[in-house]
């Protein structure tokens, strides 16, 4: 805080006497340009050419007296000395408040606040200081260890990414995978087989609103297969990985890897693989690093292992309708619907014996053979996609109304179907692929070029069956 005291020798005024001068004398304060405090101390002179020379002797002696302590007082608030700090001290402030008694207050409550600001601004720098040296210990600690996941994965990636993708560089330290050592064990698995009445997997009860993370680009991805695993094996893939199929085209066989949701809804693949046996419809399926499908124009079932990229097993599901002869009400050759639940691997499907009617079958993850079946009493060309959920299996009734419903559910662990009324939407009016992730909670769900999820919430079963 600056502080200018000036004196004013008015020459065209009179002074009657000292006693008069001394109380026409004024302490005027303001701001200048530069946001200094300017005090500025007037007192009345003798209407003579000059304020100096021997008339002047007495007036003169009383201003410099009271500019004297005024002065005094100044220098006290600058050097920001307590008034009771001494005897002198005590008789300048007192002087001080008795010629001025509303500026020192003003004064000293701003030389307070300053005060306080001060004292609340070092203690941010000490929090802010003490906080970088924890981030540059951190910083020290990381550059002595370094990642050596981008070595293992860096070719495989580099071939794939694209070269608009900024992070293609990794010469130029602009991508670094960090991978946490983490051993992840599925719910599932701790859960013995056949029981279906385990805490916290209930019956649907609501399906949320679809959220868009992608749209396809081309013709190609008017419908195709988009999803998560929901039991990886990792390391190279995890439960983040996204896979997507478009199945438009005589020869479905390009699978496409992305790091995560965001690489997927940006366009960089960091892989394609490529499928040893075509694919036929959307029915795939992921689950504990195999992609499951039916080939094209058969009934065969293909697992095909992520990690080594080749054909684990094959099989044919027995008396299943296959081409066209058992589809959803939407066509597309989706006589075989593979999924994965929180019980295991799924193929809901039709045979010739059943007329129609949804057959469900258990399959075993690693030789594909079927473990047990039920029959239903819903034709499966009268809904227009079904999936398996906590071994229940739930039906849409319609792939294009905006506004339809999932009208029926059938418990495996009784054997028992009934007719039901969630609310489910088909924002894009042309839904050809519904999954379910038991990881994620989720509904996937490929409506009309638009990759989409939904959120689900899970209840007690209502009773009553059909």
């Amino acid at each position: 805080m600056w502080l200018q005291v000036s004196l004013l020798c008015l020459s065209c005024l009179s002074l009657p006497s000292r006693s008069q001068a001394q109380d026409q004398a004024v302490l005027r304060r303001s701001n200048d340009h530069g946001g200094r405090c300017h005090y500025t101390f007037t007192v009345a002179s003798p209407a003579e050419s000059s304020c100096s020379g021997s008339s002047m002797k007495p007036e003169m002696d009383g201003v410099l007296s009271r500019l004297t302590l005024l002065e005094a007082l100044v220098s006290r608030l600058i050097a920001g000395v307590d008034g009771g700090a001494g005897s002198a001290g005590t008789g300048v402030r007192a002087s001080g408040e008795e010629g001025f008694p509303e500026d020192y207050s003003q004064v000293t409550r701003e030389r307070n606040q300053l005060q306080q600001d001060k004292e609340r601004l070092n203690g941010q720098v000490q929090e802010l200081q003490r906080r970088l040296a924890e981030l540059s210990q951190e910083a020290e600690s990381l550059r002595q260890k370094p990642c050596q996941q981008p070595h293992t994965l860096g070719g495989t990636q580099r071939e794939n990414r694209p070269a608009s993708d900024p992070a293609y560089d990794f010469g130029k330290g602009a991508y670094q995978e960090m991978k946490a050592e983490v051993t992840e064990v599925a719910a599932s698995r701790l859960i013995p087989e056949g029981n279906h009445n385990f805490t916290g997997c209930e019956e649907l009860q609501s399906v949320g609103d679809p959220v868009l993370h992608r749209k396809a680009d081309s013709i190609t991805g008017k419908y195709g297969v988009w999803l998560q695993d929901p039991e990886p094996p990792g390391p190279l893939y995890t439960n983040k990985t996204v896979w997507r199929i478009d199945t438009v085209g005589k020869d479905v066989r390009q699978l496409f890897a992305y790091e995560d949701m965001d690489q997927l809804s940006q366009g960089f693949p960091m892989k394609v693989l490529v499928l040893p046996e075509p694919m036929e419809s959307t029915g795939a399926t992921m689950y504990r690093g195999s992609l499951y499908y039916q080939r094209k124009r058969s009934r065969t079932l293909i697992r095909y292992d992520l990690m080594s990229e080749s054909l684990a097993s094959r099989l044919e599901l027995p008396h299943a309708g296959f081409h066209g002869q058992h589809p959803y009400s939407w066509g597309g050759y989706t006589d075989i619907d593979l999924a994965a639940d929180e019980q295991g691997l799924w193929a809901i499907y039709s045979t010739t014996k059943a007329k129609g009617a949804i057959v469900i079958s258990q399959l075993d993850p690693e030789s594909l053979e079927v473990k047990r079946s039920w029959e239903t009493n819903i034709r499966k060309n009268t809904v227009a996609n079904a999936f398996m959920m906590c071994g229940h299996l739930y039906t849409v009734a319609s792939y294009t109304a905006p506004n339809t419903t999932i009208n029926y559910v059938f418990d495996t662990a009784t054997g028992m179907g009934r007719a039901v009324a969630v609310p489910f939407k088909n924002k894009y009016r042309y839904n050809s692929m519904v999954d379910y992730n038991h990881a994620q909670r989720k509904l996937y769900a490929w409506d009309n070029f638009h990759m989409v999820t939904y959120d689900i919430r899970l209840g007690r079963a209502s009773q009553g069956s059909i």
